[in-house]
């Protein structure tokens, strides 16, 4: 099993990287977790069909994690051929979030005719459900509340992947993302300034209660992708692969 780093910037592009967006290959299909407005150029910049991804996890309803789902149906039906299904999974209401950005953005899905089955399946909080190939739970994260914030934790494979999405600090993080083999964490800032993001200060302090195969920092702000020396901790890149 492999992650692919598409996107690991906020939402501003910092150090001229991308928004939000993984690839998780397994042996039995591959997942691309967030969908930030930058992916398409992504996936295009690390040589990954989008025909191979067969379902997409949405952390959130922010643009930069969500934005770029319009335009990737877009291109599965005029570009791509796409015939096999599309599974999209994400916090309560994510079929009319969709529906309501594609049609804000000018290609509203009930006027087309995609050539392929298109699923949408909304994740409870602490629940554990399929999703295509792998096994998903969901948890709630302290972020902007109408973005319906949650992390996620992701089993293929016999590995464990946690993803933090959005947050800022809350106690019951190391709990929620425990035993993982990888967490992708975000780390805005350098130091704590934001309510609703995460930073190296205070994760720098709590660094000892994450029980986790390795911990790696993304969604990096522009003083978070200029440090040097990150404190012992391992920053993402984009284009980057972590093999598990």
């Amino acid at each position: 099993m492999e992650v692919v780093l598409i996107g690991t910037s906020d939402a501003f592009g910092a150090g001229g990287r991308r928004q939000s967006a993984y690839l998780l290959r397994a042996p039995t299909g591959s997942i691309l977790v967030d969908c930030g407005q930058t992916t398409l150029t992504g996936l295009s910049a690390v040589g990954i069909p989008r025909d191979e991804i067969d379902a997409i996890l949405v952390s959130h309803f922010h643009a930069d994690h969500f934005g770029g789902i319009p335009l990737l149906l877009l291109a599965a039906l005029y570009q791509d051929g796409r015939r096999h299904p599309l599974r999209i999974a994400g916090p309560p209401g994510v079929e009319s979030r969709i529906r309501e950005a594609s049609r804000a953005l000018g290609h509203p899905l009930d006027e087309l005719r995609l050539g392929f089955p298109l699923h949408f399946q909304e994740l409870a909080p602490s629940a554990e459900t399929e999703v295509g190939p792998v096994r998903v739970g969901a948890f709630p994260t302290h972020h902007s509340p109408d973005s319906c914030p949650h992390g996620l934790r992701i089993q293929a494979a016999g590995r464990r992947i946690a993803y933090s999405g959005d947050t800022g600090w809350f106690d019951e993080l190391p709990a929620q993302v425990g035993g993982s083999d990888l967490f992708l964490c975000e780390c805005t800032f350098v130091d704590r300034s934001f309510e609703y993001h995460l930073s190296l200060e205070e994760l720098g302090a709590r660094a000892p209660d994450f029980d986790c195969g390795r911990l790696l920092l993304t969604h990096l702000g522009a003083e978070m992708r200029s440090l040097e020396d990150p404190v012992g901790f391992d920053l993402a890149d984009d284009g980057d692969v972590v093999k598990l």
